[in-house]
């Protein structure tokens, strides 16, 4: 590997981390605080709906990351994948910090709330922009062997984000008391992004620009008009790799948000083994993220997905069987074992996103379908969630709702024709991708 090889998987693996740290650390507060400290009129005659609309403040954001997705997608494919990864980072954590000096509810009524979910507009806009170039990045840099290797050090770095922000509030748990947490414990994690965007900065400043977008720049191929072209001769595409990423991005977001929830509220549970539980989850959805990226470069990208789909199909009933017994043990292992099926189906999807898409429309096709995955998924995954639970009582109705988007995105990924080996340069940009991937 590569001096330049390292340099850019380092700078793909530590923005990601950094950038989803900051966005994991907004939905485990709103699991944990934010309810009664943002909507307290709700939270003191209804806590159970102050939840719900605590968690849904999770999924606001999600609606403005096709928004991040396009611009970021119509630049990046014009003037570059890594000026618009600085601005993303940059983004990302100015808004975080600023949730971290937010006064409550208390404090200054009304605005407060309205105030949050502007800075949790922020966040979204900048997650919109951020994925698609980070995986063009770390897959147009890779040897044509281990494009699925190099592609999933972005990946990771969602579980590495949530590592992070799981452990921070761990340790904040464990080392202040209730209402020291309530008080201001929970700001600590928000305000320590600032010296985590500080280092992911320097760290992409260092890279060097994509060598296939730097090829298309020099042959003068690049698009006039991303979207114009993107939508014209690869709508399909983007469709199928929003349905792809649905399942995969709403059982996620029940490790990063709601079985928090359910584990502290609902069982009753210690908050910093819960907690701890999480961190244990995100080690093996980690592990089988790398496994799943190295997997895809020798039995293809399709034949990975399905094999992590059908996992998790199998294993959501029994997930909460084991959840249920309220044994902490039992809680935790049945989060890693999901965090297995969540690599198998997230490792192998920056290779196969950047395959789908010719090289003049590949920032806006893959930022656009993940943005759009994202919504469908797990925007609101924690709120549909929550609200199963209430109106059935029956914590496997929640695993029925992903078994449902899990065969969804198992037909999705089925529908396309394996990518592995596809030409990633200038000869991509000739003709429409449905006629390179056989969709």
């Amino acid at each position: 590997m590569s001096t330049e090889e390292r340099k850019v998987l380092a700078s793909t693996l530590a923005g990601t981390s950094i950038e989803w740290y900051d966005f994991f650390i907004y939905a485990q507060a709103a699991s944990l605080v934010l309810a009664p400290l943002f909507f307290a009129p709700v939270s003191d005659s209804s806590p159970g709906l102050a939840t719900v609309i605590s968690l849904a403040t999770i999924g606001i954001s999600f609606l403005f990351r096709p928004l991040g997705a396009i611009i970021a997608g119509r630049y990046g494919d014009k003037l570059g994948r890594k000026k618009m990864l600085v601005l993303t980072l940059v983004t990302m954590g100015a808004a975080t910090a600023m949730i971290g000096l937010l006064p409550t509810y208390a404090d200054i009524g009304i605005a407060a709330p309205i105030i949050l979910m502007v800075l949790r507009i922020l966040q979204g806009f900048s997650a919109g922009g951020e994925w698609g170039g980070a995986a063009l990045m770390s897959v147009e840099h890779a040897p044509l062997h281990r494009r699925g290797l190099f592609g999933a050090y972005p990946q990771i770095g969602v579980p590495i984000g949530l590592i992070l922000a799981t452990t921070v509030l761990w340790l904040l748990s464990t080392l202040t008391t209730p209402a020291q947490f309530e008080a201001w414990g929970w700001r600590i994690p928000f305000l320590f992004s600032v010296v985590l965007v500080g280092v992911g900065y320097v760290i992409r400043r260092a890279v060097e620009e994509s060598p296939v977008f730097k090829e298309m720049l020099e042959r003068k191929k690049q698009s006039s008009a991303p979207l114009r072209d993107l939508f014209r001769r690869n709508w399909k595409e983007v469709v199928l790799t929003a349905l792809i990423f649905i399942a995969n991005n709403a059982a996620g977001y029940l490790v990063i948000a709601y079985f928090i929830a359910y584990g502290t509220t609902t069982l009753d549970l210690p908050r910093s083994s819960v907690l701890l539980a999480t961190v244990v989850a995100s080690a093996g959805w980690l592990i089988s993220t790398l496994y799943g990226g190295a997997l895809s470069d020798r039995i293809g990208r399709v034949r990975t997905f399905q094999i992590g789909y059908a996992f998790m199909f199998v294993w959501m009933l029994p997930l909460f069987l084991l959840v249920d017994t309220a044994d902490i043990l039992l809680f935790g292992g049945a989060l890693f074992v999901l965090g297995l099926g969540l690599g198998l189906s997230y490792g192998p999807m920056s290779a196969l996103y950047a395959e789908m898409f010719p090289v003049n429309v590949r920032y806006s096709g893959v930022s656009i379908g993940y943005a759009l995955g994202a919504i469908l998924g797990g925007a609101f995954a924690p709120t549909i969630a929550e609200l199963l639970m209430q109106n059935t009582g029956w914590s496997g109705s929640v695993g029925i709702y992903i078994m449902v988007l899990a065969v969804i995105s198992f037909a999705a990924v089925t529908a396309v024709k394996e990518t592995k080996g596809a030409d990633l340069g200038v000869a991509s940009v000739a003709g429409p991708a449905t006629e390179r991937t056989g969709v």
